[in-house]
């Protein structure tokens, strides 16, 4: 009678860890919901770094870079 559940353990286990697969995943997917709808995004580059970028490519001279850099 007391050995009526001895291999229930392991199947605990995985349980556990698929209750903490899922809650982490949900949390998530509200956090990068909430991201995408403030509108935040750090990918975002600059005016000023884009024209250095193409600077440094040789894409514009530097007459061209320091117009752009007064005008920002």
């Amino acid at each position: 009678m007391w050995y009526m559940h001895e291999g229930s353990g392991w199947w605990m286990v995985f349980g556990g860890i698929w209750m903490v697969v899922f809650w982490g995943g949900l949390i998530a997917l509200v956090v990068w919901g909430i991201k995408k709808l403030s509108g935040q995004n750090s990918g975002k580059q600059s005016p000023i770094d884009i024209a250095k970028e193409r600077y440094a490519k040789g894409e514009i001279s530097k007459e061209e870079f320091e117009r752009i850099k007064k005008d920002l």
